[in-house]
């Protein structure tokens, strides 16, 4: 039987009370665990910014959270594309401009294994692009407001981290001489983790302790993630997983992100997730995180080269 620090059942959104008078930006919340984490916070009286590209999804999800939940939920959406630095650039300064607090921004919305090298129209390559480089500035952009309402940001990563080669590969950041859709899938995950606890750090050093950063994953869920990017025969091989055991359910999958965005008293320094079978499923709560995943000296470049792709200084 797996146990975590809160039990043998682990975290449950039952730990969460009422939050009333909270704001979340989430990214992707037309479908899976965006869309399940959108749900269970507005069913606890939070207020909800949704960011997504497509704005009839986004139409039609706040349609269906209204049935589902009520008409008096408070909940937005504004358009962004991760795919485009002007596009992340536009809606950050539409929430600076209209959203008084943010008590947790969750980076939720990722790509995966895309079948062949694309490019966004900044000129990276797409999932280091959208899941890295996309979430990187959103973040550095939402920072002082975040700071200002001492609140979270919470990363969501995957277990993939762990699937490619285990540093950053820097003398070829497209991936131009050896691209393969799970190998790149794998190393923007782990920039994303990297940057994590990268960012405590700085945060240490800067004494703003009011902001707390996290790290987690939702293990295997049933969601729409490779459906919508991976090629044909990925699709259908996960399409055949998603009916057995070893997947749950994108409710599920959600919570790990909850946690972190909620948890009073929650340790930054540790990865949270399911902790049973591989962490694909099971309670949710922290487990080993690979200590690549937390190599200082390949985590400050790391932050070097991605201000410098962004053009975005982070400043504390």
């Amino acid at each position: 039987m797996s146990t975590t620090q809160f039990g043998k059942d682990g975290w449950t959104p039952e730990r969460i009370g009422n939050l009333k008078g909270k704001t979340y930006v989430i990214t992707g919340t037309t479908s899976g665990t965006g869309f399940e984490a959108a749900k269970i916070l507005l069913s606890k009286g939070a207020k909800v910014v949704m960011l997504n590209r497509n704005s009839k999804k986004a139409e039609d999800t706040i349609a269906t959270l209204r049935q589902e939940l009520s008409a008096s939920i408070d909940v937005s959406n504004i358009r962004m594309d991760l795919a485009e630095q002007a596009s992340v650039k536009k809606a950050a300064q539409q929430i600076l401009q209209t959203v008084p607090q943010i008590d947790a921004l969750i980076c939720n919305a990722a790509i995966a294994q895309v079948p062949k090298q694309t490019f966004t129209i900044d000129g990276f390559e797409s999932q280091l692009g959208v899941n890295h480089y996309g979430n990187f500035l959103l973040q550095g952009l939402l920072y002082p407001l975040i700071s200002a309402s001492n609140g979270r940001i919470v990363v969501v990563g995957s277990m993939g981290y762990n699937l490619g080669i285990k540093t950053i590969q820097f003398d070829d950041m497209n991936w131009d001489k050896n691209y393969s859709p799970n190998g790149v899938y794998s190393q923007s995950k782990l920039a994303q983790i990297m940057c994590v606890y990268e960012l405590q750090d700085r945060l240490k050093e800067a004494g703003k302790t009011n902001v707390k950063v996290y790290a987690c994953h939702p293990g295997a869920s049933r969601t729409s993630l490779i459906k919508t990017s991976g090629s044909f025969m990925t699709r259908f091989i996960w399409q055949l997983m998603k009916l057995s055991p070893m997947v749950q359910s994108a409710e599920k999958g959600a919570y790990p992100q909850l946690m972190c965005a909620t948890e009073p008293y929650l340790d930054q320094s540790g990865f949270y997730g399911p902790t049973a079978r591989n962490n694909w499923k099971g309670p949710v709560g922290e487990h080993k995180l690979e200590p690549h995943a937390k190599d200082k000296a390949v985590a400050e470049k790391l932050w070097e080269v991605s201000e410098i792709a962004t053009g975005f200084n982070w400043s504390f």
